[in-house]
């Protein structure tokens, strides 16, 4: 499908207020997909369009929960809004680094295979995992909050391999600590 059939962005940001997301939320996504963009355009083959308006529509499932599962009810939601099926695989994949058949048993979740594949979808799990609020964080300071989060377990291994294989592509490093660079 062409980026054409993707919603603008001025679109995706009325589907985010209408659907009932805070101020804050809004912000982070902004800032998002400002830095998805950023990854993309200095990737030859990745669509800017989709990974903009993925980086804005990732967590609308937040609207609804907090909770893991905010990813798969983002993608449903989306699907449900008539948006593209690029835009909603996005938002269902973008959680930490994915979500295995296996993790989503365990985690209680729908059953299905939440790993990013393309290569938009894993550019804004990439950017996402790497925003913190609004401001940029290195991936040191976001593996080892994921390693936290997760008491070690071997999913947060993944967030690193996601960085390094997106991050190694687009030979960028991140110029950001918790010093908290504004966006």
């Amino acid at each position: 499908m062409p980026s054409s059939s993707l919603p603008s962005y001025d679109r995706a940001l009325q589907l985010l207020k209408e659907t009932g997301c805070s101020d804050g939320l809004i912000r982070h996504v902004e800032a998002v997909s400002k830095y998805a963009v950023e990854v993309a355009e200095s990737l030859a083959d990745a669509d800017v369009a989709l990974v903009q308006i993925g980086g804005l529509l990732h967590d609308i499932g937040r609207c609804k929960t907090h909770g893991i599962e905010h990813g798969i009810v983002g993608g449903k939601l989306l699907r449900s809004l008539g948006v593209d099926e690029r835009v909603a695989s996005i938002a269902e994949k973008h959680v930490g680094a994915g979500i295995t058949e296996e993790e989503a048993v365990r985690l209680h979740l729908p059953p299905g295979n939440y790993i990013p594949e393309t290569l938009e979808e894993k550019i804004v799990a990439a950017a996402d995992n790497l925003i913190e609020g609004t401001q940029r964080i290195t991936i040191d300071e976001a593996e080892a909050d994921f390693h936290a989060k997760l008491n070690g377990n071997p999913a947060a291994i993944r967030i690193r391999n996601l960085h390094d294989e997106v991050f190694g592509s687009a030979k960028r490093s991140v110029p950001a600590t918790r010093a908290k660079q504004r966006l």
